[in-house]
């Protein structure tokens, strides 16, 4: 008879878990006009469970075979993603009344996604990480093309369908090679076997490890595996969008953390001429490219592809000090791309949704509190001192000077300066062009209002109060490095 698995340190998967079935029975029995009722059930759901992440085991656990850990890393990376679940269900549900796309499956797609994510980040053997990867992007297919009576929308869903399943199968196909070569799928004991000499010379294993990398990139967008990000951002509803900005792209860059440093840590020296040249690559292209955008959800598609480049110098640098700037990086993102969404949820001229820049002109003189919030988001992103994004950009730029890539961190404060020119763009439009028609004053909601409101107050006293989530970070990425 099998043994029973200990089921403590998995509460939260399995109660989001009931919770998302739950739920899903109720948009079903009682039809229509319970959108509202899901939505607003599934932020509670998602609030117990932060509580539950917060009160679960602190110190590493191992369970399910060992094919599921937990640890103050995965706690600290599943806060995150919880936070950016429930703050994209509160944007979502004016967005999609007006939008007549109001269905209860929004929600439970949205609490299914964030289950794929937390099994994501605490996944211990190749197919524990496999079966998380899969649930989340099921799910994002469908969210993408939920607008399914627009063709962008269906075009987006198709495009992230397509291109995920090829990524999909290039790690599965590196996931082979590495089970051909070490006999074994626990990232346990992949990392004491890399420990010997033997482990590490394997020429099959370092393939593995290179196609694994490919599909991991492809699902934070990192260069040259970023071709779905534009296009998907642009034609998936503004608030899947928003989602998509925020929790996929955590969970990716905590499976990067996790499989990298902890399973792979011995073959550093391998991975980590990987991990610089597609951080290279990012930033290069997130600055360039977005110059030329006129569409607002494409240059924050470019923006984020610029932010995996400079989040992945912390991984590149392969220390303490880096994956604790890459944490720091991802909570900063949160708010920060939160927060200009709500902005871009604002955007409506006669009840019509409007994504042109250029929309944006004037927008200080009929909105200047909404202009002012982008403003920060905008100045924050940049990496301009005093505001949050400064903090996390310092830090990962010092550990790659630490650990001896100079040149990353030169390319990525030149990086940093190009990026300026398309955010500091958007500022100049707001403040000194002449509007050709006002946007409506009352668009977006008062709930896309709260969120505009109380991440630039994050944004703005962060620097003020730096200390705590920078301790809880240290301490995260310290339990990283012990696993």
């Amino acid at each position: 008879m099998m043994p029973v698995p200990d089921l403590s340190p998995a509460l939260p998967e399995l109660f989001l878990a009931v919770a998302a079935m739950a739920l899903m029975m109720v948009g079903v029995f009682r039809a229509d006009r319970t959108s509202a009722v899901v939505s607003w059930l599934s932020v509670l759901a998602l609030i117990v469970d932060f509580v539950l992440v917060e009160r679960g085991p602190a110190s590493r656990t191992v369970t399910f075979s060992g094919m599921f850990v937990t640890e103050q890393f995965a706690v600290f990376m599943k806060s995150l993603i919880l936070i950016g679940s429930a703050v994209s269900i509160v944007m979502a549900r004016q967005f999609n009344e007006r939008a007549k796309v109001d269905r209860f499956e929004f929600p439970i797609l949205i609490l299914f996604a964030t289950i794929g994510m937390m099994a994501m980040v605490s996944a211990n053997d190749l197919i524990s990480l496999y079966v998380g990867l899969e649930l989340q992007s099921l799910s994002l297919y469908v969210l993408a093309a939920f607008k399914r009576d627009t063709v962008k929308s269906t075009e987006a869903g198709l495009k992230y369908f397509v291109l995920g399943a090829l990524s999909s199968g290039m790690l599965l196909f590196g996931s082979s090679w590495i089970y051909g070569f070490a006999g074994t799928t626990n990232f346990d004991q992949l990392a004491k076997l890399l420990s010997t000499e033997a482990g590490t010379s394997s020429i099959g294993l370092i393939i593995g490890v290179v196609f694994l990398s490919v599909g991991i990139a492809f699902k934070c967008s990192a260069v040259p595996f970023h071709m779905w990000t534009p296009d998907v951002y642009e034609g998936a509803p503004t608030p899947v969008t928003s989602f998509f900005a925020v929790g996929p792209k955590i969970a990716a860059l905590s499976l990067f953390l996790r499989v990298m440093i902890e399973p792979l840590g011995h073959l550093a020296h391998q991975w980590q001429q990987i991990i610089w040249a597609i951080s290279f690559a990012s930033m290069v292209l997130g600055s360039y490219a977005a110059i030329n955008q006129s569409n607002i959800k494409r240059l924050m598609a470019y923006s984020s592809i610029g932010h995996v480049g400079y989040a992945l110098i912390g991984l590149a640098a392969g220390t303490t000090d880096g994956v604790r700037g890459v944490l720091i990086y991802l909570a900063v993102y949160l708010f920060m791309s939160l927060g200009a969404f709500s902005v871009i949820l604002c955007m409506e001229r006669r009840g019509e949704p409007v994504e042109e820049i250029a929309d944006l002109a004037g927008l200080s003189k009929s909105q200047p509190l909404t202009a002012a919030a982008l403003a920060v988001f905008m100045f924050s992103m940049a990496g301009v001192p005093p505001l949050a994004g400064f903090v996390p950009k310092f830090i990962i730029f010092m550990s790659a000077i630490h650990a001896g890539l100079v040149w990353l961190a030169v390319f990525g404060v030149l990086a940093s300066v190009v990026g300026c020119y398309y955010y500091i763009r958007i500022i100049k439009m707001m403040y000194f062009d002449t509007p050709a028609e006002a946007l409506d004053t009352s668009a977006g909601g008062g709930a896309v209002r709260v969120v505009m409101a109380l991440t630039t107050l994050v944004i703005l006293l962060f620097i003020l109060i730096p200390a705590p989530l920078v301790a809880t970070a240290e301490a995260a990425a310290a339990s990283l490095f012990q696993g």
